[in-house]
């Protein structure tokens, strides 16, 4: 099935890139959601199966891609709507549909796959797809935020590969060339000390370009300030959560050799220094996406917190990337309605919100709220937890400096929200404010109540998957 999934996701691909018919291109984005969905499906029947060599239904990837293909459904609906509201040629269509499906099959592949170098080959596929979704408008602005994310990422992806090449000599210590994380776990103790540091350091350094964490975070901003704000709802959700699971498999095998420590040292460093990058560009930040994109960077050191401190940080990390998933992509989303009513993506041309968009207007105060991690939101279980982990942990100092940086990001983030759902835009012109449907909002508010009903009252084979995934994590 899985291979199955493969050529039949990139034959629609290739399809949608070629066809120049609107009703048959449409036809096959669904075709491709049903696709998703039936692979999906058909994953959590295989729990714990291995296909192909290279692929498992692990809990992580399960959850990961019940998660991504959630996402999917409202990203191709609110994609349709972006596309016949600009009057796309026939050929700025195909390209970008074409692109999402590379981009979701990608990442799926990527999710499950139990080989380091699989993960590389996919990861550097997304590049790829989600290049052509940043260079949609063609634009010299476009142009710019795609050459920047395709430079960082090629970068990034050269760590990853030469991370690789430290991981395998450093495997040939123990006599053996399979990079499969299964038998990078059954000989984790022959693991030549040497290379394996030097590997952690490339890995985790070329993944934090998908992942949005210091030092390669820059290549998200541009990428999801650029695209189109469906696209831009993917980078900033699924994608980021492919970091995630490059550094996390790994990170796997590293917290049962005798560099755990050292790498739980890098990972604390990176995650608080991510916190604070987007802290102070927040206090500053006027464009409406950006100021999502530095959110996502933020949530993303808060989760390698909880990584790096154990405990209940481990389960808390892994809840927490899968409500920032929901919660991100839902006010990306919402975005195209902000978007539609005042043309223009500047905090300072845009207010009073309530006014013109009501259903949208409380689609963005719950996800401020979510997004900020105050209850009765989700993310305000998650952070708890990973709180109280750093603080069983006795990063008493660390956690007060963390807690200090929130603050701020709570107040850079609410004055700016504020501003956009009450405060009035002087020398508008109302006449020109298009009315908006409230179903558009719809697919917003599942988002936001999933990650809302995860976070508070989770259902117990969600709580079992989230378990089973942290299993392999040393207590």
């Amino acid at each position: 099935m899985t291979l199955i999934y493969l050529i039949c996701a990139f034959v629609i691909a290739g399809l949608l890139l070629i066809n120049r018919n609107t009703v048959l291109n449409y036809i096959m984005v669904i075709l491709f959601g049903i696709i998703q969905t039936g692979f999906t499906i058909y994953a959590g029947f295989h729990y714990k199966n291995t296909v192909l060599e290279y692929f498992s239904f692990d809990s992580l990837g399960l959850l990961l891609l019940v998660a991504l293909s959630i996402v999917t459904i409202p990203a191709l609906i609110h994609s349709y709507l972006y596309i016949k509201r600009h009057n796309e040629t026939p050929q700025s269509r195909a390209i970008y549909f074409s692109a999402i499906v590379i981009l979701l099959t990608s990442i799926s592949a990527a999710y499950l796959a139990n080989h380091i170098a699989v993960i590389w080959i996919f990861t550097e596929m997304t590049t790829l797809s989600a290049s052509m979704l940043i260079y949609h408008h063609r634009n010299k602005l476009a142009l710019e935020g795609t050459w920047k994310y395709v430079f960082i990422c090629a970068i990034s992806i050269t760590f990853v590969f030469i991370g690789i090449l430290f991981l395998s000599l450093s495997l040939q210590h123990a006599g053996s060339t399979d990079l499969s994380f299964s038998n990078l776990m059954a000989h984790k103790d022959q693991l030549n000390t040497f290379w394996l540091k030097l590997a952690f350091l490339f890995i985790f350094t070329g993944f934090t370009a998908k992942l949005g964490l210091v030092p390669m975070y820059t290549a998200g901003i541009d990428a999801k300030d650029k695209a189109p704000a469906p696209a831009g709802a993917l980078l900033a959700s699924v994608l980021m959560n492919l970091g995630f699971v490059g550094i996390f498999r790994f990170y796997a095998v590293i917290a049962h050799t005798s560099i755990f420590h050292w790498a739980n040292l890098i990972i604390f460093f990176a995650a608080f220094i991510s916190i604070f990058v987007a802290t102070v560009y927040m206090t500053k930040v006027m464009n409406i996406k950006r100021m999502l994109a530095y959110s996502g960077i933020e949530h993303m050191g808060i989760v390698m917190l909880g990584i790096a401190a154990g405990g209940i940080g481990y389960y808390a990390a892994i809840l927490h990337i899968i409500l920032h998933t929901f919660v991100k992509s839902g006010i990306f989303f919402q975005y195209n309605q902000l978007y539609r009513t005042f043309q223009s993506k500047s905090i300072q041309h845009v207010g009073n919100y309530f006014k013109y968009n009501p259903t949208g207007a409380i689609v963005l105060l719950i996800g401020f709220i979510s997004a900020t991690a105050m209850p009765p939101s989700g993310l305000f279980v998650s952070e708890f937890l990973i709180f109280k982990s750093l603080f069983d942990g006795n990063y008493i100092v660390l956690l007060v400096l963390v807690l200090l940086l929130l603050t701020i990001v709570i107040w850079a983030f609410g004055k700016n929200i504020l501003k956009i759902l009450f405060l009035p835009v002087p020398d508008i012109d109302e006449s020109k404010i298009p009315k908006i449907s409230p179903w558009e909002s719809l697919t917003q508010y599942v988002l936001m109540f999933t990650a809302i009903w995860l976070g508070l009252n989770p259902p117990a084979i969600f709580v079992q998957l989230i378990q089973d995934a942290v299993k392999i994590l040393p207590n």
